[in-house]
């Protein structure tokens, strides 16, 4: 008898194996567009704000001056706590001294929170500033160590006053200066670069900027 050749069976392998097509339905959200837009710039900015701040921090922990009269802002630096406070200098009747309408001074943690007077030399070659009357309620002033930098003192429409400085074409109300310093001197110090935090004034909130200080 002639048997029949039986044919061979065809193994199915990896590479012959071919997964059905499958049809998937993307998923629907119930996410209004305008929302979706405001998560969106929201997480931008808080990237962008993190990224200034985290990029070569101080390891310094500093404290936040509180309960300080008339404080405009304030301004820290390496290598310790001790902050400078730059506050309305008022008459006893409590106007404004228009001839000198900021004073400046030292709250030195590092001394128990002792208030302090500036030296002369840090008055007139560090932390000081110049003031010039621009109109009613309004002055420019300049930190004497880096006199590039037109800051403004201008009386609001809530009869406060607050400084504003413009910087990369966006008006920032002044809260707190910090100044990055690794080594070098009193006269030559190391500035590795310094910071504006405060409040956009078009937009409402918080903002950091970096300033070159060369």
């Amino acid at each position: 008898m002639i048997k029949k050749k039986q044919k061979p069976e065809l193994k199915q392998t990896a590479l012959s194996y071919k997964k059905p097509k499958m049809h998937l339905i993307p998923p629907t959200f119930s996410i209004p567009t305008k929302s979706l837009l405001f998560i969106v710039l929201t997480f931008v900015l808080f990237a962008a704000q993190t990224r200034a701040q985290s990029k070569d921090p101080s390891p310094i922990n500093f404290p936040i001056p509180k309960n300080v009269d008339h404080m405009l802002f304030y301004l820290q630096r390496d290598p310790n706590t001790n902050t400078l406070i730059y506050a309305l200098n008022l008459k006893e009747n409590g106007s404004l001294n228009v001839d000198n309408p900021i004073q400046v001074y030292w709250i030195r943690y590092g001394e128990k929170g002792l208030k302090k007077d500036l030296g002369y030399i840090q008055r007139k070659f560090a932390y000081g500033i110049d003031v010039k009357t621009l109109g009613t309620d309004k002055y420019e002033f300049r930190f004497v160590s880096h006199k590039k930098l037109p800051f403004y003192l201008q009386r609001s429409s809530d009869k406060s006053y607050h400084v504003t400085v413009t910087i990369n074409n966006r008006m920032i109300r002044v809260l707190r200066l910090f100044i990055r310093i690794q080594g070098g001197s009193f006269w030559l110090p190391n500035v590795k670069y310094a910071e504006v935090e405060g409040i956009d004034e078009a937009t409402g909130k918080p903002i950091v900027e970096r300033i070159s200080v060369k």
